[in-house]
Order: C-alpha cells, then sequence, then structure tokens
C-alpha cells in the first residue's frame, strides 16, 4: 500500500467544500484557543471576572463601569507566560448608570438591576495611581480617560456575572486539549497493541482481541466514569481518563490493517534480510497505514470532545471555575425554559460545529485515501 503525498491529499481536500468549512471551522477554533487572553474581553485567569449586579444579561448588553483600586494590588508577572494564563484584575468594577463630581468626591449612580439603582461615592484621591500627585481638575480628567469605560458583552453574561464570550473563547482551550491528549494517548496505545497483535498472531493476537472485547462490552461513559474515580476529578486526569477509554476503536482498525500488510512481498523481503520484527513493524508497516490512522484520530478527537463535555455536564469533567463548554451548559440548562436560553445554547452550538467539523474531516479523508476496513 503507498501512502500518498501530505500535499497531495490536502489539495484533494481542497477540492471538497464541506471539508474546507470543516478546515476553517478547526483552524479557526485552533488560533482562538492559541491566543484566547489576547482575544477574549476578561483577560483574568479563566475569565472568571464576575460582577454581581449583572448576572444572565442579554447579548449585546452595555454598561459603563468604575475601575475602583484594590487594596492589595496584583503584582506583574512575565507578560508571555501572562497572555497563556491570564492577568489578575487590579481593579474592582462598578456598574454605573452615570456619575458627577463635587469638589473632591465621585458620585455614581450604582446601577443595581434594571430600573433599581442607589448613589454611591468615592474620593478622587482613591482612585488615582499611587504616587500620582495632581490638581481637582486634573485628577477628574484622569478618572474619565482611564477609571470610566463602557463594556459590551456582546454574547450576554452568565447567571454568575461572567462574560459569555470569554469563557467561551478560554473554554476553546479545554475541548482542544482533551481532544489532542485523548488522540495521542489512544492511537500510541492503539497502534502498539494492534500491531503487535496483528502482526504477530497466535497467543498476543486472542490476548489483546479479549481485552478489547471485554472493553467494547462496557459503554464508553461508564468506563470513563470509573477510570475518573480511581485516578480523581480534574484538568490532566478527564484528559487521561478519555483517553485510556479509547484506544480500544483503534487497536481493532490497526490490527486488521498489519494483518493484510504483514503478507506484502516487501515484509517478506524485510524478513529475508534479517530485519527485526518492530522495526518491520514501527519503520515499514505503520507508515504505509497512516491513512486510516488519521481517519481514526479526526473519529476519536470528535468523540473526545462530546465525552468530556458529558462528564463536565454531569460534574466528572473539569471542575469549576476553568471554562469547559460542557460545563458552561451544566450551570445553565434550566435556563432553557426562560427567556434566557442562550446562556445554554451558546455552548451547545460551539460544540455541535466543533465535532461536526472534525467528522466532516474525518469522512473526507475517507474518500480521500480510500480506507477501507
Amino acid at each position: 500500500m503507498a501512502n500518498a503525498a501530505p500535499d497531495g491529499i490536502f489539495k484533494k481536500l481542497l477540492k471538497r467544500p464541506s471539508a474546507v468549512v470543516a478546515m476553517c471551522i478547526i483552524g479557526l477554533t485552533c488560533l482562538v484557543s492559541v491566543f484566547a487572553y489576547l482575544l477574549a474581553p476578561d483577560h483574568t485567569p479563566s475569565a472568571n471576572n464576575m460582577i454581581i449586579e449583572l448576572g444572565a444579561k442579554p447579548p449585546g448588553f452595555k454598561k459603563q463601569l468604575l475601575l475602583v483600586p484594590k487594596t492589595l494590588q496584583q503584582h506583574g508577572g512575565n507578560r508571555l507566560v501572562e497572555w497563556f494564563t491570564g492577568i489578575p484584575s487590579g481593579f474592582n468594577e462598578v456598574p454605573i448608570n452615570g456619575y458627577w463630581f463635587n469638589a473632591d468626591e465621585l458620585f455614581l449612580r450604582h446601577y443595581i438591576d434594571d430600573g433599581l439603582e442607589d448613589t454611591l461615592s468615592y474620593p478622587v484621591a482613591s482612585l488615582m495611581p499611587e504616587g500620582r500627585n495632581s490638581t481637582t481638575e486634573s485628577a477628574q480628567i484622569f478618572i474619565k480617560e482611564h477609571n470610566i469605560l463602557t463594556r459590551t458583552f456582546y454574547l450576554g453574561t452568565d447567571r454568575f456575572s461572567r462574560d459569555i464570550l470569554s469563557r467561551l473563547i478560554v473554554g476553546s482551550r479545554v475541548t482542544l486539549s482533551v481532544g489532542m491528549v485523548a488522540v495521542l494517548l489512544s492511537l500510541t496505545i492503539g497502534i502498539f497493541l494492534g500491531s503487535i497483535a496483528g502482526y504477530f498472531g497466535g497467543w498476543i493476537d486472542n490476548l489483546v482481541m479479549w481485552l478489547i472485547n471485554i472493553l467494547f462490552a462496557i459503554p464508553t461513559l461508564l468506563l470513563v466514569f470509573a477510570i475518573t474515580l480511581t485516578i480523581g476529578k480534574g484538568f490532566w486526569e478527564i484528559f487521561i481518563a478519555i483517553g485510556l477509554s479509547m484506544w480500544v476503536g483503534a487497536a481493532r482498525l490497526i490490527r486488521g490493517q498489519v494483518m493484510a500488510l504483514k503478507e506484502m512481498e516487501y515484509i517478506t523481503a524485510a524478513k529475508a534480510i534479517g530485519l527485526g520484527d518492530m522495526r518491520i513493524i514501527f519503520r515499514h508497516i505503520v507508515p504505509n497505514i497512516a491513512g486510516p490512522i488519521m481517519v481514526i484520530a479526526a473519529s476519536n478527537f470528535a468523540a473526545a470532545i462530546l465525552v468530556e463535555a458529558g462528564l463536565s455536564f454531569l460534574g466528572f469533567g473539569v471542575q469549576p471555575p476553568d471554562p469547559s463548554w460542557g460545563l458552561m451548559i451544566k450551570e445553565h440548562y434550566n435556563f432553557l425554559l426562560t427567556n434566557r436560553p442562550l446562556l445554554a445554547l451558546i455552548p451547545g452550538i460551539a460544540i455541535m460545529l466543533l465535532v461536526y467539523a472534525f467528522n466532516i474531516l474525518g469522512n473526507a479523508l475517507r474518500d480521500v485515501l480510500d480506507v477501507r476496513e
């Protein structure tokens, strides 16, 4: 079996509109996840900034905010690291309907809810940076320019008053990470066990197939539950649990491919010149089944996203405050029966689009590579 050149595969995929759309969705999601904290309106770690008065607001909601410096200021860290981990906010954000100055005091119409407000006041000096001496007039100008801003919540806020768009953007990291780790782990185990089972046959094949059949008889979600309860709940634990539950499909497919290839003439020639079994498997057989491996990788990626979302929805996946699309649905599914259904629908649509993209890409790869199980 000859491998198609990667550039040839890519050119064939570009001729399929559905595959192009799928690759665009996947590529855009990857870019968004890499630069999540640069793109997200909320730059705080896990996009977990809460403005209590602004809970469950609709998409496009705008509100003027006063930035009040925190008493305990956060020390700046490595800027490059903060791009990937988030930047703790040095301000408390107070929503306001309006403001005015009276000498050295700033008075606010504090927004509490629609149609409900009260009055707050802050000394102008308390809003100025430490060590900055200014006249009253210049201090007022500084506060207007630096401490008062208008923020738009393009997808609204959740019931904990966090920006949904920011949570969605940062949550894409979890979704792609779980797919990537699960695929790498499942393919590593699947390629090894499937290759040795298909190549050596005999008792090794019987043992691997017995293990595969046992695991196939256990529903994937229940198997992940069991692994999660064994190793614990958390960010990395859920990745490992999903990866350990998904290798059986890869192993079964690879076993069949290896069984067909090991009878080829070039494999017989490799044995005749004395090449070792492991070298034949991993240098001459596995590279020639790259096509089926790519297809199963795309399929496993989509399945891993769904399993992670399901586990997070049930409380066994990523734990708060880390954002996860499945966790976002769990936190707001009861809003489906209210006038705020988008709180649950938005992350659900994101999951649907990404899973659709990987399934379409897997089908396109299957057609382009003419993979037959």
